[in-house]
């Protein structure tokens, strides 16, 4: 076994191969840019290297200063992790050459598969199931139009070296097929360098199903189980479970037989995923083959009670795998939610800057030691701390939120629970987008595709598109809070006599409003069994007996809810002043927020009088949505644009974001060079 290895990646999946690494004894490395040199993944490897300045393509990306960092410091054995130099078939080659192991399959392997066009015919000697279409490289956008005529529209437009969503057009008409295939060429030559392009049917009803396969070095090649995965947003995996609630148990073993049998096709030894896209009646095809570890990989180690980290470095150094087909299992259920830096209600744009809080829920399992069969509950797999940055030259996961359950809709309670608590202030994050996903009753009953998010969601997202159960609760729960603050107040020595502060029981929650059209809502609140900490509130026709021994100031709140049919457990956000309003209280709960002000009746009133104060209007300004790099910007004072021409482009967590103008009109000044950092609303330019 290896006393020392490197690990050529950042972040939550540098983290996650250092603690199997730890519990192995084995000695890890790190590498680290300009931007993470205070990292998590840094502090907790025992050795780290400096390999170059923060973006990915002068650091991560140099492997060079990789394998001299392996050298320098004795590590035997390199983990890739995924993204970056993972699956690079030439850096797998030189690793093995320098005489250093490299944690993944061998570099043949990863060149088979790693071009979809050549994996494609591989797949179909192996006799695996591929999807009807052109697999030579086109020459021409007219050929790429006869030819998806010949196989019948709808059809996908692929690069041959694509990746996360790059390179790939779905088109339903010769107009769709022949811009599809220049905008494919254009995006894969500039993203890998490779504008070779290919045609394929595209399946109706998709579901993205993948099977995870396990290979060693003596000939032995298992199958893990499927994972869900058909949850994407523009081809970027959302919500990850397992196993999949549509498959049966012959498509499963079919699945999983074909996947084996493409895997010792290729002589692949190590965890790799064999990706499919299965039709709504259970017809798979061959998508292609990660020849890496996927991100989603903790739901498969929950539910078989494996360590796939482990597996891969026991592989690397030779062992045979320690069990057989028969030995794996699939219990309970396991659901991973991916934690990202986005505003979604700012169209998912890429949110950076310091995590002022960064509050997981409590874990319960652990990645290094996964869980024995009955062993249910939450893990948190993260490259992140409290005080940390979020740089901008990186991709945008914060954390991995994984649950394990005893089956599919315990598995969601225990999700929606965890992200209730999940607490993450100085940046936007997707958990509101999440906890919308897992309310959603398609995503609930199991009956969705890859195209889910697209069709609920297509008009991007909205608050009112995150369905509050209970509604009243919130204002319940921003009145209990509210007076338990004044009670403890009113219990602060040296008051004036005739005017300490006084706990009543009637107030009045005005929950407010960007137009000024606040709701006013009168509740009563009073004390019950004489506890601290427990009330009973009363909302319209609602009434809420609420006990929490969380402290106030404390942003998670945990506690019970009693409505009259049993008590059970709740947890929500609760702040003072984080909102526009010092005076309100924000509250969170199962991804709805409101913030309120709780009153006295007559200050209910009075503040009813106040008038309205319109925002001021910004209409003039173009303004940077998002922190990043101005990377271009298309006109000069002076120039006449038309209503949906480009006018900026910003640069963020390796995604280009293009400005256009909302309206006709005149450029007037320019705020902002072309270079400069921007921070988010920063003004770029404004019209006369």
């Amino acid at each position: 076994m290896f006393k020392k290895i490197l690990i050529a990646n950042r972040g939550e999946i540098a983290c996650r191969v250092i603690k199997t690494a730890r519990k192995m004894g084995i000695a890890t490395v790190a590498v680290y840019s300009d931007a993470d040199k205070d990292a998590r993944h840094v502090e907790l490897a025992d050795e780290a290297v400096h390999i170059g300045a923060a973006p990915s393509r002068e650091s991560y990306l140099q492997a060079d200063r990789i394998i001299e960092a392996c050298k320098k410091t004795g590590a035997e054995a390199v983990h890739p992790g995924y993204g970056f130099l993972s699956e690079n078939e030439a850096f797998a080659r030189r690793v093995e050459e320098e005489g250093i192991a490299f944690i993944g399959p061998k570099h043949y392997s990863i060149a088979a598969m790693g071009d979809k066009i050549a994996s494609k015919k591989l797949a179909n000697e192996a006799k695996v199931n591929t999807i009807p279409g052109w697999n030579d490289a086109i020459e021409s956008a007219e050929r790429a139009v006869q030819i998806a005529k010949d196989i019948g529209y709808p059809v996908m437009i692929k690069a041959s070296a694509g990746g996360g969503g790059k390179g790939l057009r779905v088109a339903y008409n010769d107009k769709e097929a022949l811009e599809g295939f220049t905008a494919c060429q254009n995006e894969a030559r500039n993203s890998f360098g490779d504008d070779r392009i290919f045609i394929e049917k595209f399946v109706q009803e998709p579901r993205h199903i993948e099977i995870q396969v396990l290979g060693d070095a003596h000939g032995n090649v298992i199958y893990l189980n499927e994972r869900e995965c058909s949850i994407q947003r523009r081809h970027q995996k959302v919500i990850e479970e397992a196993p999949s609630p549509f498959i049966s148990e012959a498509t499963r073993k079919a699945m999983g037989e074909q996947a084996v049998a493409l895997a010792k096709a290729v002589k692949y030894q190590s965890a790799g995923t064999v990706e499919f896209v299965v039709g709504k009646d259970q017809d798979f095809y061959f998508l292609e083959m990660n020849t890496r570890l996927q991100v989603e990989h903790p739901v498969t180690e929950c539910i078989t009670g494996l360590d796939l980290v482990e597996l891969m470095i026991r592989v690397a150094a030779g062992e045979k795998l320690p069990l057989t087909q028969a030995d794996v299992k699939r219990d309970g259920w396991a659901i991973e939610c991916r934690i990202n830096a986005e505003d979604p209600f700012r169209n998912f744009l890429p949110s950076t800057g310091r995590l002022v809080k960064f509050q997981p829920p409590v874990e319960s399992l652990s990645a290094s030691q996964p869980n024995a069969a009955d062993d249910y509950g939450v893990r948190v797999d993260t490259g992140v701390y409290e005080g940390g940055e979020i740089p901008m030259y990186y991709d945008s996961m914060i954390a991995k939120l994984i649950v394990h359950g005893r089956d599919r809709p315990h598995a969601i309670a225990l999700m929606r629970e965890a992200l209730n608590g999940f607490v993450i202030r100085g940046i936007h994050s997707n958990i509101p987008f999440q906890a919308a996903l897992l309310a959603h009753p398609k995503f609930v009953s199991g009956d969705f595709n890859t195209g889910f998010i697209a069709e609920h969601y297509g008009h991007g997202f909205r608050a009112e598109d995150v369905p509050h159960g209970d509604p009243d609760f919130l204002v319940a729960l921003a009145a209990y809070v509210h007076r338990r603050y004044r009670a403890r107040a009113s219990g602060i020595s040296g008051q004036l006599e005739g005017h300490g502060v006084k706990v009543r029981e009637q107030f009045v929650v005005v929950t407010l409003a960007a137009n000024g059209q606040h709701v006013h809502t009168p509740v009563s609140v009073t004390d019950f069994q004489g506890k601290t900490g427990s009330s009973a509130v009363t909302v319209g026709a609602n009434s809420y007996r609420i006990d929490s021994m969380s402290p106030l100031g404390s942003i998670r709140f945990e506690g019970r809810v009693d409505k009259g049919q049993g008590s059970v457990p709740f947890t929500a956000q609760v702040e003072r002043g984080a909102g526009k309003n010092p005076l309100a209280l924000r509250v969170q709960h199962n991804g709805t927020q409101i913030e309120a002000m709780v009153l006295s009746p007559l200050g209910a009133r009075l503040l009813g009088l106040m008038p309205y104060k319109a925002p001021p209007d910004l209409s003039k300004f173009l303004m940077s949505p998002m922190p990043g790099l101005l990377v271009d910007v298309a006109v000069k004072e002076g120039q006449q644009v038309q209503a949906g021409e480009k006018l900026a482009v910003i640069e963020a967590m390796k995604m280009e974001n293009v400005l256009f103008a909302a309206q006709d009109g005149v450029v007037g000044k320019i705020s902002a060079a072309k270079g400069e950092s921007l921070a988010v609303d920063q003004v770029i330019l404004e019209f006369v």
